[in-house]
């Protein structure tokens, strides 16, 4: 990966407490794992950035990349890579995210 994209990808990272790297955007999601990911965030409550990697075939290989996680979306926690759809959804459903944005400071709406 070039040392630019990675950069690149760490000030997206570290623009917002939660950002996530999607295919699409949140109004419009081009995946299924997408949606779920912004479904979840959204029925927190939680206010989040994105990025559709489609737009951006630089960062959508980058991405992969740096985070040693093959496929999108990516979630990111205070500059943390949290996980894809399926960790995302597991930690929903156990409670684990709430917990993880509780201590990370990030106020999550009662579920």
């Amino acid at each position: 990966m070039k040392d630019q994209t990675a950069d690149r990808i760490r000030k997206l990272i570290s623009s917002s407490d939660v950002f996530l790297f999607m295919k699409g955007v949140p109004a419009a999601p081009q995946c299924g794992f997408s949606a779920a990911v912004v479904k979840i965030l959204g029925g927190l409550a939680v206010p989040f950035e994105s990025a559709d990697v489609l737009s951006d075939p630089e960062v959508r290989e980058g991405i992969k990349e740096f985070s040693n996680w093959p496929t999108i979306p990516q979630l990111y926690v205070k500059g943390e890579f949290v996980g894809g759809c399926d960790i995302v959804r597991e930690m929903h459903q156990a409670g684990e995210l709430t917990a993880l944005l509780n201590d990370k400071g990030i106020a999550v709406a009662a579920t």
